[in-house]
C-alpha cells in the first residue's frame, strides 16, 4: 500500500461550504445545516489507515473537547475507497471511533462526492469555516500544527490559532501552511 505524501492546495478563503448528507458511525445522518448554530465548523478529511491521521487523531479529539464548549463543531469525514483499503471500511470506522472515544461525528463519504466538492486531497486535511451573517465562510485550510509526528515537539498550533482568531471576531492569518498526509484513495 502506498502512502504517497500529498499536500493540500490553498483554499479559496471566503468560499461557502458545499452541503452534504452523510451517515455517521453513531447511526445518524449529518447535514451541513446540523451545525448552523456553531461559531465555527472544522471539517477534517481523515481515515483509519493513514499514519499521519493515526499520529494526530488524539490531538484532533482533544481539540474537539477543548473547543466544543466554545461553539466549535468538529466533524471527521472519511472519503477513502474502502474496497481497496478495508481498514477504512464503515465497520472499521465504527471500531476506531469507539476505541478512541471520538468526541466528534465520524462520517463516511462512500461516493467521494463530498471530498470532490470540497477539493480535499489528503488526510488529515482541515477546512475551517467561520460563522458570518451570510453563513459559513472558509477562513482556514491547512494543517493541524507544525509536527504531525510528535505532539510533544509541536511549537505552532495553526488550527487552534485560526479558531482563536475566528472566536475573537478576527480573520485568521492568511499565511496558512498546507496540510500534508496520505492522498485520498480515489475509486
Amino acid at each position: 500500500m502506498s502512502m504517497a505524501l500529498t499536500y493540500s492546495s490553498p483554499g479559496k478563503l471566503g468560499s461557502i461550504p458545499p452541503d452534504f448528507n452523510l451517515p455517521g458511525v453513531d447511526g445518524r445522518s449529518y447535514r451541513l445545516s446540523d451545525f448552523k448554530d456553531s461559531r465555527a465548523l472544522v471539517l477534517v478529511f481523515m481515515c483509519n489507515h493513514c499514519p499521519y491521521v493515526i499520529a494526530t487523531q488524539d490531538r484532533i479529539n482533544q481539540l474537539t473537547k477543548d473547543y466544543s464548549p466554545r461553539g466549535v463543531s468538529v466533524v471527521g469525514i472519511n472519503s477513502n475507497d474502502a474496497i481497496r483499503y478495508p481498514d477504512d471500511s464503515f465497520e472499521q470506522m465504527k471500531k476506531r471511533a469507539k476505541e478512541k472515544n471520538f468526541a466528534f461525528p465520524y462520517l463516511v463519504d462512500e461516493s467521494q462526492e463530498v471530498a470532490k466538492a470540497y477539493g480535499a486531497v489528503c488526510t488529515p486535511e482541515f477546512f475551517v469555516y467561520g460563522a458570518t451573517p451570510a453563513g459559513f465562510q472558509l477562513q482556514y485550510l491547512g494543517r493541524l500544527d507544525d509536527n504531525w509526528k510528535d505532539s510533544d515537539a509541536v511549537s505552532r498550533r495553526d488550527l487552534a490559532e485560526a479558531l482563536e482568531a475566528i472566536l475573537a471576531g478576527r480573520k485568521p492569518s492568511t499565511d496558512q501552511k498546507s496540510a500534508m498526509g496520505c492522498s485520498i484513495k480515489w475509486k
